[in-house]
């Protein structure tokens, strides 16, 4: 073939072409259909997952009011940018239960001691940090979507990939023999 090699090749009927050809011709376009296939379901079906699981977790906080017990000062890994910008205070605020609780939380540097502020508890009344906002739901959800999507095409392919491999050899493996039982029939040999 003079040029660039034509799409279907393999599909074309000539004495030459072997039925592993044609096998290896179907291999591809199954491996290249069911990589697609795996890819988008695969990444919908995780943006998905991630998305619920995040609006899960912010379903089940709620912001309370609480003061600060003391000055909110900003640490070196916050001045590094290392710790979002915020500052670990002591803050203290009254549970559902009446009682008045302590702990320690992320409030904006340079807050003094006495100022309210805004904590997030769980169900159970636990100090935890403030859920993520839809959009940065959205945003976890595609980007690790994307990643499981890459991997589960990219499986898909490696395994085609691998057939095509062992085709070769087996093809290798039968010119080998073809060749061995052809070669004697030439005559003698040089050298």
């Amino acid at each position: 073939m003079t040029g660039p090699r034509r799409l279907g090749w393999r599909f074309r009927r000539s004495p030459l072409r072997r039925p592993s050809y044609l096998v290896e011709a179907w291999l591809l376009i199954a491996t290249w259909t069911l990589a697609v296939v795996a890819a988008v379901v695969t990444g919908t079906l995780t943006a998905r997952a991630i998305e619920q699981n995040i609006n899960g977790l912010r379903a089940e906080r709620h912001a309370v009011s609480a003061v600060l017990t003391e000055d909110a000062e900003l640490s070196p890994s916050a001045a590094e940018g290392s710790d979002g910008g915020r500052a670990w205070a002591t803050v203290r605020w009254t549970g559902q239960d009446g009682r008045v609780r302590t702990g320690v939380a992320r409030v904006e540097p340079g807050t003094k001691a006495g100022s309210p502020t805004r904590i997030w508890l769980d169900t159970e009344g636990r100090l935890v940090p403030a859920p993520a906002t839809p959009d940065q739901a959205e945003l976890h959800g595609t980007a690790l979507g994307t990643v499981a999507a890459v991997g589960a095409g990219s499986a898909v392919l490696l395994a085609g990939w691998s057939g095509c491999a062992r085709l070769d050899r087996r093809r290798l493996a039968q010119w080998d023999k073809e060749w061995a039982d052809f070669d004697p029939r030439w005559g003698h040999r040089t050298g």
